[in-house]
Formats: structure tokens, C-alpha cells, sequence
């Protein structure tokens, strides 16, 4: 069959010649002895070409399923001298749509967005390999955007996107797909084409994750701290009627090698998961390589509305399936009843702010200029993260914004619209960071750290709204909506904060709103640890017994099976981050 596997079945495209010549490698030496004509092993052009246009690599064949190539493996002559140069003009690489029985990808996880550390002066991190000028970086993203159009491509997702959009357009019904993608592929909002596309036209879908504290122990590929998952799944033939069922595999740690790998996998083929996410707090099925416990897994309801695949990287499955049955609003504790406790999006009571770049981006995006902080500001802002200013719930602002010449009315129109008093944290490092929701007791603009929230309808939310984002219910909300790529961070959105699930304030009494002032002026002034230690915080467990008990009206009984909850949560390898006992011990003592 080798002759065969490489001629006719395995297609192989790349931009990098060596990724290349290394595969053909590594599939010759599968049978040395056994020799064949040709492969299906491609090198694709990517930047400018002669004729002065841009290509973009394997993407091309979002185009048309014919491409032109620069070489490929099989006939080492067209690659040779300039004859061969002269040739290599003449290939075409032919990959029909809906020709595949098995795509398998890990592509690059750069998008055009990313413009930190070396990426920083790029005008398109994407696409900046070959020597490719400004100008072209600008035509290649064109060019993506335009053959990405009406796919699963989102540019702040990435390239990634776009190659999930090639690998569906080649897959045929009852194909398999598998991926290897950034965490944020889960939950990022970026990405929600993606979970739709798979939602919409894919059954047996099962996504892999590690739920490991460690940096280099959270993703399968080599060499990045990044978090990754595996998504594998089978497209759905003609006519078949859809299963929505999403299967969730959570590792305590990387698989050692090829054979803990084939072992887990064996056992996940063979079994099925029986516990659901919808089904309480009784956590997963275990996952067992040998007598090792390898992780847990669980089955989950998928909508094909918005969905979104929050039971990733979760070390125990009873937090999530409380904070599931949370944001359906009951209140169903580990060995305890479900109540009810009425649970929206937070758009349904509250207005989110603008984006940083919306503030002071370049002109004429943005009206203002960040500088210095000023009593007498008359714009004044909460912009940046300062751990060791940010132990209360009210916090000072620590800059003013000024006015663009000729960009007044821009700038007093998102004063009187988004200026508010509290604000979310935007990208919350549960390991030095105690605050989900900051206090300001003056209007200020929320910058990049802290976008504002404002209630038009009842301006007394604000105070609901503090009291409840910092007490451990929260907290656990804030993290299961977020992304948790990195270890002891959770990332919301500005445009995910709209549907963080939060206390429906609409429900309170009068009385309740008046309580929640009373509250929040008790602990306005009080010093919270670091969220990654809520379980050893005296202050948060106060905070904890004044919202339930006090506030809310729940009994003494709930307080604990919470305060039980939060100890679940901070042994949460993607809450401490990996920081040790001792460290915690420290900073408790330093309370």
C-alpha cells in the first residue's frame, strides 16, 4: 500500500520548503525498500509573485481547488537548476472540494491582531515571512478577508480560522476533522463561527484540553506556554439528523508519549461518558491511563445558537457544572438542592464600555490622549492594572484623558455616554489580583485594563454590581465565561462581558437595592487577597456571608457549601497558576 498512500491518498501543502522535504522524508522512511513515481506533497507560493500579485499559500484554494505550485517532492528534476525553476511554473496542485476523508491541521495561531513583543512594529504579524514589504503584508489581508468572506475566518482569530474554513471545504460528508487549536477557539468571541460551523454541520465532536498549572504543560504542540485544544469531529452526511452532543476531555497533565497517548485514546473510543454538564454537581467520568487517573470527561448540549465550549481545562467538573446550572439560574451546590436564583446576560441590565483604541486610538478613531493623573482632571480615567493599589473595591483613578483639537463633540459624547463609576477587569490575573469588579467613587472613563459597566436604568446597580462580581460566586461566573489560555489568568472580552452571566438586579426589591449600598459601603474600604486565595480570605468569606445570607436570604447552610465551592475553585490549576502553599501562606499573613 505505500506506493499508493503517497501517490494517490496523502496531500501535503505548505509554504516552508523544509516542512515539506521533512514530511517526504518521514513518510519515505515509513518503507525504505519500497520506492514510487510521484507524491502529492506540495511547497505553495505565498507573497508577491512575478507577475506582481500576492498569494497566501495553501489558503489559494479557498479560491478554486486548482493551484499553482512552486515544486513538489515527487519529481526532483522540475526543482533543479534553472530548467527546473522554468518548470516549477508549470505544476498545479489539484485538492477538489469535498474530496477528503480526513483533514488534519495544526495550523499557525497568528492573527493580524497580534501586535505584542516582536510582532509589535508588524503591520500583519500573519503574514510577515519572505521578505514581505508593508504593502504587501496590507495585500495579502486583503486578500484573505476577501476569500475568507461567508466562512468560519475571523480575523482576530486569526489565520487559524481561515484554515478550519479550508480544511471544511475540502472535508467530504462523513469526513473526519482534526485540529489543533488555541484555547480561545473554546470561548473567545472571535471564534463563535467556528463553534457555529461545527455546531451546525458536525456530530462526534469531542474537544481535548489540559487542565496542567504549569506553562509548558498546557498545550500539546512543542515550544509555546500558549494553551491549546484537540478538536476532532465527524462532518454530517446529507439528510442525517444532528446530534448536539459535545463530547469534553479534560487532561490533568500531557500524555508522556506515544503510547499514554494511544492508550487514552483506545479508552475514549471504547467508552462512553455518561455524566452531563446539564446533570449537577457530580462531576465527570474518569479518564484512567493504567491505574493512573488521567482526567475527567463529560458530555455537554451543544446549541447551534451562540455556542460555546466553557468545560475546557477544568481539574474538577463539579465547579463547572455549578456554574452551569448558575447562569441557568439555579443555585445547585455539591451535595446540596438546587434553588433558584435569577441569573441574565449582563447586557439585559447593564451597558458595557468602549474598547481602549475607541478612547485614545489613532485620530480618528479616538478623541483623547492618555497622560498623567490629575486631581482636577476634568476627564479622568481607570485605565491600567496596579496590583498593589487595587486590594479595595474602591479605587482611585490613575490618569486623566485630554481632548483632541477638533474632537470636542466626539469626546464629551462618549463622556455622557460611558463614564461611569464601576468597571470589570478586562484580563484578571487571579494570582495578584483580587478585584472581577473596580469602584470608582467619581465618573471615569474605563480604559484598557478596566471598561467601564454602567446601569441607565437604575443607577444604584453599581452598588449591586460590585458586591456581587467580587464575592466567590462571582468570581467562579467571571472564570467560567472566560478564556483561560494562560495559567492563573481569566480573559472577558469587551464584547464577551455582554453575555457574562450576572444577579438579574431587575429581581431585587427595593429593600435588597438598598441593602446592596449598605453592603458595599461596609466593604468598600476592606483589603481582599488575591483572588487565587479567596478560600483563605476572611475578608471575601465576610463579603461571601453578607451577599448570601444577608442579601440574598439564603440560609447559613449555603454560606458554607459557597465557601466549600471556593476551596474547589483555588485548587483550580488555572486559578493559582501553579504557585505554591507557600506563597499563598505568605501573602494570606501579610493580610
Amino acid at each position: 500500500l505505500h506506493p499508493l498512500m503517497i501517490e494517490q491518498v496523502l496531500y501535503g501543502c505548505d509554504v516552508m520548503p523544509y516542512a515539506v522535504h521533512i514530511t517526504a522524508s518521514t513518510l519515505s522512511g515509513k518503507q525504505p525498500i519500497r520506492t514510487y513515481d510521484n507524491s502529492r506533497l506540495y511547497t505553495m507560493p505565498c507573497g508577491r509573485q512575478k507577475d506582481k500579485t500576492v498569494q497566501i499559500g495553501s489558503l489559494e484554494f479557498l479560491h478554486k481547488p486548482e493551484q499553482r505550485v512552486l515544486f513538489h517532492t515527487g519529481d526532483p528534476a522540475k526543482r533543479i537548476g534553472s530548467a527546473g525553476e522554468e518548470a516549477s511554473d508549470l505544476l498545479k496542485a489539484n485538492v477538489p472540494n469535498e474530496s477528503l476523508d480526513m483533514v488534519i491541521m495544526n495550523p499557525p495561531f497568528t492573527s493580524a491582531t497580534n501586535h505584542e513583543g516582536a510582532h509589535a512594529d508588524v503591520v500583519n504579524p500573519a503574514f510577515a515571512a519572505f521578505g514581505a514589504t508593508e504593502e504587501d503584508m496590507d495585500e495579502m489581508g486583503k486578500r484573505l478577508n476577501m476569500l475568507g468572506k461567508g466562512t468560519c475566518y475571523h480575523g482576530n482569530a486569526g489565520i487559524a480560522s481561515a484554515f478550519v474554513a479550508l480544511a471544511n471545504k475540502k472535508l467530504k460528508p462523513n469526513g473526519i476533522l482534526a485540529l489543533v487549536l488555541p484555547l480561545t477557539a473554546a470561548v473567545g468571541s472571535s471564534w463563535q463561527k467556528l463553534r457555529t460551523l461545527l455546531a451546525k454541520e458536525y456530530d462526534d465532536v469531542e474537544v481535548v484540553s489540559i487542565a496542567a498549572a504549569k506553562c509548558y504543560d498546557v498545550a500539546f504542540s512543542a515550544d509555546t506556554s500558549m494553551a491549546d485544544c484537540l478538536i476532532v469531529g465527524r462532518k454530517r452526511k446529507n439528510g442525517e439528523t444532528p446530534n448536539s452532543q459535545t463530547r469534553f476531555i479534560s487532561l490533568l497533565r500531557r500524555p508522556a508519549g506515544f503510547v499514554a497517548s494511544s492508550e487514552i485514546a483506545k479508552q475514549l473510543a471504547t467508552t462512553k461518558t455518561k455524566r452531563k454538564l446539564e446533570g449537577g454537581p457530580f462531576g465527570g467520568d474518569d479518564v484512567f491511563c493504567g491505574q493512573e487517573k488521567m482526567g475527567e470527561t463529560i458530555q455537554a448540549n451543544v446549541h447551534q445558537t451562540k455556542p460555546k465550549w466553557n468545560p475546557v481545562r477544568i481539574h474538577d467538573f463539579e465547579l463547572i457544572q455549578t456554574a452551569y446550572a448558575l447562569a441557568q439560574s439555579k443555585l445547585w451546590l455539591p451535595r446540596r438542592k438546587a434553588k433558584p436564583l435569577a441569573m441574565v446576560p449582563l447586557s439585559k441590565v447593564g451597558r458595557r464600555g468602549l474598547l481602549s483604541r475607541d478612547i485614545n486610538g489613532p485620530v480618528p478613531r479616538g478623541p483623547f490622549t492618555k497622560t498623567q493623573p490629575s486631581r482636577t482632571a476634568t476627564y479622568p480615567a481607570l485605565w491600567n492594572h496596579h496590583a498593589e493599589l487595587e486590594t479595595q473595591i474602591i479605587c482611585q483613578p490613575d490618569c486623566q484623558l485630554r481632548v483632541r483639537p477638533g474632537m470636542e463633540d466626539k469626546a464629551n459624547e462618549i463622556w455622557h455616554q460611558f463614564a461611569g463609576r464601576c468597571h470589570f477587569n478586562l484580563n484578571f490575573t487571579l494570582g495578584s489580583q483580587p478585584l472581577a469588579v473596580a469602584f470608582t467613587e467619581e465618573l471615569c472613563i474605563g480604559g484598557d485594563a478596566w471598561p467601564n459597566v454602567n446601569f441607565p436604568k437604575n443607577k444604584k446597580w453599581d452598588y449591586a454590581f460590585a458586591i456581587w462580581g467580587n464575592s466567590t460566586l462571582g468570581l467562579l461566573l467571571f472564570w467560567w465565561h472566560a478564556t483561560r489560555q494562560q495559567p492563573g489568568r481569566a480573559r472577558v472580552s469587551i464584547t464577551a462581558s455582554e453575555t457574562l452571566p450576572v444577579l438579574d438586579f431587575r429581581a431585587l426589591s427595593k429593600a435588597q437595592i438598598k441593602q446592596a449600598k449598605t453592603i458595599f459601603n461596609e466593604f468598600k474600604n476592606k483589603r481582599f487577597a488575591p483572588a487565587y486565595v479567596a478560600d483563605e480570605d476572611p475578608t471575601r468569606a465576610d463579603l461571601d456571608r453578607a451577599v448570601l445570607c444577608d442579601w440574598l436570604g439564603f440560609e447559613e447552610n449555603v454560606f458554607k457549601a459557597v465557601r466549600e465551592l471556593a476551596h474547589k475553585w483555588c485548587a483550580e490549576p488555572s486559578v493559582h497558576g501553579g504557585k505554591q502553599p507557600k506563597v499563598r501562606d505568605k501573602q494570606k499573613r501579610s493580610l
